[in-house]
């Protein structure tokens, strides 16, 4: 059986009620833009799930960090996991829709794994038919979600299907957002990229650089580069 928990060096993830479980491209996210963001800003995590990306930032910076979630199941979880660890006086979760809710302020950055997929295979339930596909929770909505919800100055950052990014950044650019880098994701060198890690701001941009990051070698074993991006938070790193 497996653990009903996923343990990090300074954090522990309870995911035994929620659909969406610690997945190694989530933990790519949350680490990326962890050392990108100012020490002390206004942080907002849309679909929060387990609190795994709060918990993350939280864990590089002395920022306020808010996180909502839609599932009644996986925000209880969320609530109990963002309690249990040394930043809980800063990190905040609320229930709720992330496109009818009125957020308490605007926010610095952003950051969302959203729900994805669309016309794929459809999930065994419904939570994780919310969770998994944009079901409840469209890109085109998303986006304005983001720019109703974000500081002129900030930025945001999202992941993404490799296949889905160029979809997405016609979405942004057409809500006046410019892409600032791209960090295309592989699994090890026999495979094509999976994911898209996009970062975005107000500020018009005409170059932006994009990244590779190769998750394992052709022995299985992790690259330089992940065990880098991850040594601050999992524990065999």
């Amino acid at each position: 059986m497996k653990n009903s928990y996923f343990q990090f060096k300074q954090f522990t993830i309870h995911q035994d009620q929620t659909a969406m479980k610690v997945c190694t491209d989530a933990c790519v996210l949350g680490a990326w833009f962890a050392a990108k963001v100012p020490e002390y800003c206004t942080i907002l995590d849309i679909g929060s799930g387990t609190g795994l990306l709060m918990m993350m930032m939280a864990q590089k910076s002395r920022s306020e960090i808010h996180g909502i979630e839609i599932d009644l199941p996986s925000f209880k979880q969320l609530r109990e996991n963002i309690s249990q660890n040394s930043w809980k006086e800063r990190l905040k979760a609320f229930p709720g829709d992330a496109r009818t809710y009125s957020f308490p302020a605007k926010y610095d950055f952003i950051i969302t794994n959203p729900p994805f997929f669309e016309n794929d295979l459809p999930s065994e339930s419904e939570q994780e038919q919310v969770a998994k596909h944009s079901k409840s929770l469209t890109l085109e909505e998303l986006i304005g979600v983001i720019a109703d919800n974000l500081e002129p100055h900030g930025s945001f950052g999202i992941l993404l299907p490799f296949h889905r990014w160029e979809y997405f950044n016609q979405l942004a650019t057409q809500h006046d957002f410019s892409l600032t880098e791209n960090l295309l994701v592989k699994q090890s060198p026999r495979h094509s990229y999976f994911r898209s890690i996009l970062h975005y701001s107000r500020v018009k941009e005409n170059f932006s650089p994009s990244f590779e990051l190769m998750i394992q070698e052709e022995d299985g074993s992790y690259t330089d580069d992940f065990r880098e991006l991850l040594k601050d938070y999992y524990l065999y790193l």
